[in-house]
């Protein structure tokens, strides 16, 4: 069971490249989402269910993995690039299922994986309020989560003004 779990939050062990993890994962995390969006045509909504999904079960796998170490966010733990690279993205496919070319899904794609790290890396509040004061599963997470949602709210703001 715990070797399941490092596979989970590890993101199969890509937490465990020594460089750039979290950029690793979110890079196949974009990927991985291409290839569910154009490639098996699967639905934006199902999609984002499942990763509700496992952003629940994700607090729980969390904690049991930071249990016993001294450092509460440990590099190695990538299912929280995953979660919000994810909610960018998925929200993109739902607001976008018309016909969209290749070169504006890939453009789109990229610009997100970009916002996504700067603001992974940068966290502005409320994502350091999390890093910060929660040292648990749902703190790992959550810096995440607020930095999937800035990118949606930038997206959202230049197709405001550019509409």
């Amino acid at each position: 069971m715990n070797r399941l779990n490092f596979l989970f939050v590890t993101l199969f062990g890509i937490g465990k490249l020594k460089k750039i993890p979290g950029s690793y994962a979110s890079l196949a995390t974009t990927i991985f989402l291409f290839f569910l969006f154009h490639i098996l045509n699967l639905s934006p909504n199902i999609v984002l269910v499942g990763v509700i999904f496992i952003f629940l079960i994700s607090i729980y796998a969390v904690n049991v993995f930071i249990k016993n170490l001294d450092n509460k966010d440990p590099k190695e733990v990538v299912i929280d690039e995953f979660i919000g690279q994810s909610i960018p993205i998925c929200l993109y496919e739902i607001a976008h299922q018309d016909t969209k070319t290749n070169g504006q899904i890939l453009t789109f794609y990229f610009i997100m994986f970009i916002l996504f790290r700067i603001f992974d890396i940068a966290k502005p509040y409320p994502a350091s309020y999390y890093d910060k004061n929660l040292k648990n599963g749902f703190g790992v997470i959550m810096d995440d989560v607020c930095a999937g949602l800035y990118v949606v709210a930038i997206l959202v703001f230049y197709m405001v003004i550019t509409s």
